[in-house]
């Protein structure tokens, strides 16, 4: 086959396919969420609290849903339940009916809802017939996608799984109505620190291994954190995970008493740490995050970015800069 007649068959199979107005069902379900208001952030937040609420760190210590096997491994009964958990936030978050014999009723139309971590979703003959919210995620990446399609012979592969089960086929993409085709979801900081630097997060979580009896294990692992990712934003789930300790938020308290003596502050959301975030070019911390910096004095000759605390100018350290203690920053956060 020639270039040109391959070009030719691809096109005639899209200008086959029904458009937006050939499903009135479909659209009025389409219609209803673009109407709803941040849906796409909303999607987003329905993703990232789902696998936190499935991955469970605060008692697990887990936070990357791809370990299949050994320490931190994540059962596939638990990636099961994930689907479930999808569509049990979904629902919450929008405010959808239950469907009969489908997941919801958007619309008075039935809607099935259907999960998958790989891009690949598997449909049962049941749903055949019915309208599918097709949602993905890949935490790795932190993207997601939404989209609508009605499930028929023409956009399932004829093969099944041993479930009976049938995945949407290659001309089934091409038909899938987006709602969000290429959406961001909040980042898993310590999923991403793992990715790009190892050695940090071994260090992170191998810094209590000398310890011993109750006590301070977790307070160890959180003064590491900050010390080993000092300029970046710490959101609440990944502290508790390395705290793994149902008092996480005195463990962040009292990191800022242990790493003075270092020269590091930790910074949250209420004053002064987004001012001197800000002055210092950090990330600015809101409800619910952290950041840290290790400090050193500022002199009159200085160009970097500084910042005043108790009538003493700071700037962030750097090699060369001698080391200080930190001052104490009052803060309740």
């Amino acid at each position: 086959m020639s270039q040109n007649t391959s070009l030719f068959t691809v096109e005639s199979l899209q200008s086959g396919l029904p458009g937006p107005s050939s499903d009135p069902e479909l659209e009025s379900v389409r219609s209803w969420f673009l109407d709803q208001k941040n849906y796409a952030a909303r999607f987003a937040q329905v993703f990232r609290k789902s696998i936190d609420e499935v991955l469970d760190g605060q008692r697990t210590q887990r936070y990357d849903l791809y370990v299949k096997k050994g320490e931190g491994r994540v059962e596939k009964t638990e990636k099961t339940y994930l689907g479930t958990k999808v569509e049990i936030v979904t629902r919450a978050e929008f405010g959808l009916g239950y469907g009969h014999p489908m997941d919801y009723s958007i619309q008075g139309v039935d809607v099935d809802a259907k999960f998958t971590m790989n891009n690949a979703w598997t449909i049962p003959e049941e749903a055949v017939g019915h309208i599918c919210l097709l949602l993905h995620a890949d935490d790795r990446e932190s993207l997601f996608q939404v989209g609508l399609l009605r499930m028929s012979d023409d956009v399932l592969n004829a093969g099944t799984n041993r479930d009976g089960k049938r995945t949407v086929s290659a001309a089934g993409r091409l038909r899938i109505r987006w709602i969000v085709k290429n959406g961001e979801m909040p980042r898993n900081f310590l999923l991403e620190l793992k990715k790009k630097h190892p050695e940090k997060i071994h260090a992170i979580f191998h810094a209590s291994d000398k310890h011993r009896g109750p006590g301070t294990g977790g307070q160890l692992r959180v003064n590491e954190l900050f010390r080993q990712v000092p300029g970046k934003l710490i959101d609440r789930n990944a502290a508790m995970t390395v705290a793994t300790q149902h008092d996480g938020p005195k463990r962040i308290r009292d990191a800022r008493n242990d790493l003075r003596p270092a020269g590091f502050v930790v910074l949250g959301h209420q004053q002064p740490g987004p001012r001197i975030a800000e002055d210092l070019g950090l990330p600015i911390p809101r409800n619910g995050s952290w950041v840290s910096a290790k400090l050193a004095l500022a002199t009159d000759d200085d160009s970097r970015r500084s910042t005043v605390v108790n009538g003493i100018s700071y700037t962030l350290w750097r090699e060369g800069d001698a080391h200080i203690e930190a001052p104490v920053i009052t803060s309740s956060d």
